[in-house]
């Protein structure tokens, strides 16, 4: 049966908490294998990459695959073409696509047709790789989360959404402080309540912050959203998180940001570069995860 990676809620439960196990497994044993020897994947990209597009290749070459790069101007995914007529021919060339674009909706009907993996590597709605490697960042320091309280502070964006998502399979209290207008989808937290998610939202990131272990922050306007930077500065200027944030955390608060960095906007320079920072781990953690993605969504 063919496997998508959409969004975490793909994968159950047991196998959400195997995956961070094998994820982190391949990291220190800096895993090599052949399990996807013969194998082509096609990243298809309509957004900008640094960090996607290289660990996704270097994690290919780490399994033993091929793979092809387009854009969207070598794409029909910003044309004319129907997606489901793109879907059904690439299904025939690849064993997968890697696919990172605006909407949702859009991977949601490549996978309709397509008879190989989708797996999402960005969407407006949903950043499940990141997350998923978040996750992994904070398992290797605290692999009980039980007692775990993590502050999601700034958008209520993909992020913030498959963080919400996290909160379903992995039990911490997750603080959310945006402002107001920004908050996250109101449908998507209402099904995260209902899965058992514990999940607090406010706008008052002081508040957010109280005692938490972990503080996960992101820029204030994702691509696609530059025409709005100056409404949306002057809407998040209470969210940066910098030194004086961090005193309402726990003495122990570790920050996390999915990159790239606007300094001096969302997080200080000296919080960035400072003790509290796990930023490259969790950039190199990219790399580890989405190893073990490609590897389940070929198991």
């Amino acid at each position: 049966m063919k496997r998508n990676f959409l969004t975490i809620l793909d994968l159950t439960h047991s196998e959400a908490h195997a995956m961070v196990r094998r994820a982190r497994e391949m990291k220190n044993t800096n895993y090599r294998s052949d399990v996807l020897k013969g194998k082509t994947y096609i990243l298809i990209f309509e957004k900008a990459s640094t960090r996607t597009k290289v660990s996704f290749e270097v994690g290919l070459s780490h399994l033993g695959a091929h793979y092809v790069f387009m854009t969207s101007k070598d794409s029909q995914l910003g044309r004319s073409e129907p997606l489901k007529d793109t879907a059904r021919v690439l299904s025939r060339y690849a064993d997968g696509l890697i696919v990172r674009t605006f909407g949702q909706e859009k991977l949601e009907e490549l996978s309709n047709y397509s008879s190989i993996p989708i797996i999402n590597a960005l969407s407006d709605d949903y950043h499940p790789c990141q997350v998923m490697s978040d996750i992994l960042t904070i398992y290797e320091r605290t692999p009980d989360f039980k007692d775990l309280n993590i502050a999601w502070v700034g958008d209520g964006n993909n992020m913030a959404h498959s963080w919400i998502n996290a909160a379903i399979y992995f039990p911490f209290q997750l603080n959310i402080a945006v402002p107001k207008g920004y908050e996250p989808s109101g449908g998507i937290l209402e099904r995260a309540l209902q899965m058992g998610a514990k999940i607090y939202v406010t706008h008052d990131p002081k508040e957010a912050v109280q005692g938490v272990h972990y503080i996960n922050t992101d820029v204030w306007a994702s691509m696609g959203q530059e025409q709005e930077q100056e409404r949306r500065a002057k809407a998040f200027k209470d969210f940066i998180v910098d030194e004086e944030l961090l005193q309402s955390a726990d003495e122990d608060v570790k920050v996390l940001h999915c990159l790239p960095a606007h300094r001096g906007e969302e997080i200080s320079e000296g919080v960035m570069e400072g003790e509290w920072s796990v930023v490259w781990d969790q950039a190199e953690n990219r790399l580890h995860m989405q190893k073990a993605i490609l590897e389940w969504v070929a198991s």
